[in-house]
């Protein structure tokens, strides 16, 4: 007799961190429309997870400084349950996602969603997130800006998951 396994879902929280300014102010100084800055975390087992400059971090759902998301993105769901989760995140945080390895524009809390998603649902997060780093350094602002934004690390608070230098 075949067992039944339960089923998880998997959100995408979705942050605009300019809070609305991306789009008035990407026109005039990136000479492209830019409708925010995104920040995202993958909510499962009643937790949001996300990387920064402590590492994997997670809290509540919507429990950062950041409040509630701008957009919310079903992923379907999982059959990964907690505590497998809770291991490869472990294993994660010793390795491609410590707090060191964060990087404004090839390491950062999208990259670490769109990993997890494909993980967990085998789909990835949408494009226009994980695209919008080389939408910027394409630009001429972008890339005088990217010395003083690469030295920038978003940390929006939360727990470490255990294992974490």
């Amino acid at each position: 007799m075949a067992q039944n396994n339960p089923s998880f879902s998997v959100k995408l929280y979705i942050y605009d961190l300019s809070r609305g300014m991306a789009r008035q102010l990407s026109p005039v100084m990136l000479g492209r429309q830019l409708d925010g800055i995104w920040h995202t975390g993958v909510v499962v087992h009643g937790k949001e997870f996300f990387f920064g400059g402590a590492g994997i971090n997670y809290c509540s759902p919507s429990g950062t400084i950041l409040g509630d998301p701008d957009s919310v993105v079903d992923l379907g769901s999982t059959e990964v349950n907690e505590d497998l989760f809770m291991e490869y995140l472990a294993s994660l945080a010793e390795s491609t996602y410590s707090g060191d390895k964060y990087n404004m524009f090839e390491h950062n809390c999208n990259t670490f969603s769109n990993d997890v998603a494909q993980f967990l649902t085998g789909r990835k997060i949408p494009s226009y997130i994980t695209d919008l780093p080389s939408e910027i350094l394409s630009t001429p602002f972008g890339q005088a800006l990217r010395p003083f934004l690469e030295s920038m690390a978003v940390n929006p608070g939360g727990n470490n998951i255990p294992g974490q230098r």
